[in-house]
């Protein structure tokens, strides 16, 4: 009784509810240290050796077959903050895939450039990211995890924004190694949601000169305060490096600050909707697309998720789009489980 007069009825009612309606999964957070000969001596001096968070469902032992989602955050996340937040959302998205019935393991990736994003591809003005998600990350996870290979889809490619772009593109590049992708809102109809990005007077600023000295001081170079301008020259790097040149790339404006279509134009050669577009095989007939993207979305990711859709749905591959309500970045654990229940069948 004395316990019940310093703890009132109401909040002693309010503290058994929270504790009826906590989750009946907690996933455990496992952190993996994967040394990189991909990204070694990459361009800018960026780190080889990083952390690979694995979400495991409650009670999973390692050697438990079960499906890979290997996760790509948006532009300049990367595991650490998974690690940072204890699981995070994330977390919560294997907690509730467990609890339908569907346990599966998360492993998210570290893909930050020293230009903050690398877009999860193979640039020689940025490193071999999409080899080192596939190469080294995928194997270093199934190394310690066993593998449902038995599964229709064993494992699965999946992502946000610039992590959704990554994940398209490693799906296309990667059909035997991805059985399926769930994209949210990913980067694409590079027209709508990269043009106006571009176009803006903090990017038109930067001059040829800046661009020429951040591309030889390397690891070293000081990046514009600007972050809009700091992220167009991180893309530049990614979409549009020289061939045959490390760490060098093409800018979008010339000296006198002309729109060098040239260079938009390799931009445009690995938009995820062009490259469907162009191509009946982007992806086989046996891989699951999902795309999704947010009814307000403040950079019309959406739109270019829908064009792709409308694409696939007349070609054999399995492909569904859905609009979530809300803006880029909200939901996305309730999208992010959706994606995998379509993708699984449920």
């Amino acid at each position: 009784m004395k316990f019940l007069r310093r703890f009132p009825i109401l909040q002693l009612l309010a503290a058994i509810t929270v504790l009826a309606t906590a989750p009946l999964f907690a996933a455990r957070l496992d952190v993996l240290e994967v040394r990189s000969t991909k990204l070694k001596n990459n361009p800018v001096g960026d780190p080889s050796t990083r952390r690979v968070a694995v979400l495991v469902p409650d009670g999973s032992k390692n050697d438990a077959p079960l499906p890979l989602v290997i996760y790509l955050p948006g532009w300049g996340g990367s595991s650490e903050d998974v690690i940072a937040q204890g699981g995070g959302w994330l977390a919560r998205t294997v907690d509730k895939m467990a609890d339908a019935g569907l346990a599966l393991r998360v492993a998210v990736v570290d893909g930050r450039s020293h230009f903050g994003g690398s877009q999860y591809l193979n640039s020689g003005a940025t490193g071999e990211y999409a080899d080192y998600v596939a190469d080294e990350i995928a194997p270093a996870v199934e190394a310690r995890y066993a593998l449902a290979k038995e599964a229709a889809f064993p494992r699965i490619i999946a992502g946000h924004s610039s992590g959704g772009y990554g994940a398209l593109m490693l799906a296309i590049s990667r059909h035997a190694q991805f059985a399926a992708v769930v994209a949210l809102s990913p980067d694409s109809d590079f027209e709508v949601t990269h043009k106006p990005i571009v176009s803006q007077p903090s990017v038109r600023a930067i001059t040829p000169a800046e661009i020429e000295r951040v591309m030889t001081s390397g690891a070293k170079a000081r990046l514009p305060g600007d972050g809009l301008a700091h992220m167009v020259m991180g893309l530049c790097a990614n979409y549009a490096p020289v061939a045959g040149k490390p760490g060098r790339f093409e800018w979008l404006y010339d000296e006198r600050g002309k729109f060098q279509q040239q260079a938009w134009q390799r931009w445009l050669d690995v938009d995820p909707l062009h490259v469907v577009r162009k191509r009946a095989d982007a992806f086989a007939p046996t891989q699951r697309v999902y795309l999704d993207g947010a009814e307000h979305d403040e950079f019309g990711a959406n739109i270019g998720a829908r064009k792709i859709w409308e694409v696939l749905r007349d070609r054999k591959s399995a492909v569904t789009f859905y609009e979530s309500p809300g803006h880029h970045n909200d939901r996305l654990a309730e999208r992010l489980v959706r994606g995998l229940g379509w993708v699984l069948g449920k």
